[in-house]
C-alpha cells in the first residue's frame, strides 16, 4: 500500500461557527456536531478567531480510492504506530484516509511504516 507524505504543517482547531471557515482554501476538513465545529487545515490558513487550536501536525494519506468493503486499513496503520507510542489524528474522506501525527514523530512514523512494508512517496 502506498502512503503519500503531505508537505505542509497542519493545525487542528475549533471555531465558533462555519462563518469562521474560508471554504476557498485548498486543504481543509470540517466536522460539525451538536457540540462544535472542528477544522483541520494548513497552519497558515488557520482562522484568526479560533476557540482552541493545536498546531504542529504533519500527515500522510493512503493513496488511491479505498473501497468501503476494505476492512482494517486504518486500524492496521494506527496499530503499528500505537505499538511505537505514536498517537494519531485520523480524518476520512469519501475516497481515502488521512493520518496526522505530531511533527516531532513524523519522520519516525514514516520510517516505521516503511519498515512495515508500506511504500512512502
Amino acid at each position: 500500500m502506498e502512503l503519500k507524505k503531505l508537505d505542509y504543517a497542519i493545525t487542528v482547531c475549533k471555531v465558533a461557527s462555519e462563518l469562521d471557515i474560508d471554504l476557498n482554501k485548498e486543504f481543509y476538513f470540517v466536522g460539525k456536531t451538536d457540540e462544535e465545529y472542528s477544522l483541520v487545515c494548513l497552519t497558515e490558513d488557520t482562522p484568526i478567531n479560533t476557540i482552541k487550536r493545536d498546531d504542529g501536525w504533519r500527515g500522510f494519506r493512503i493513496q488511491g480510492e479505498l473501497d468501503f468493503s476494505l476492512i482494517g486499513i486504518l486500524s492496521k496503520l494506527s496499530g503499528i504506530l500505537a505499538e511505537h507510542k505514536i498517537g494519531i489524528f485520523a480524518v476520512s474522506t469519501f475516497n481515502t484516509d488521512y493520518i496526522l501525527v505530531k511533527e516531532e514523530n513524523f519522520d519516525r512514523a514514516l520510517k516505521i511504516l516503511d519498515l512495515a512494508g508500506y511504500d512512502i512517496v
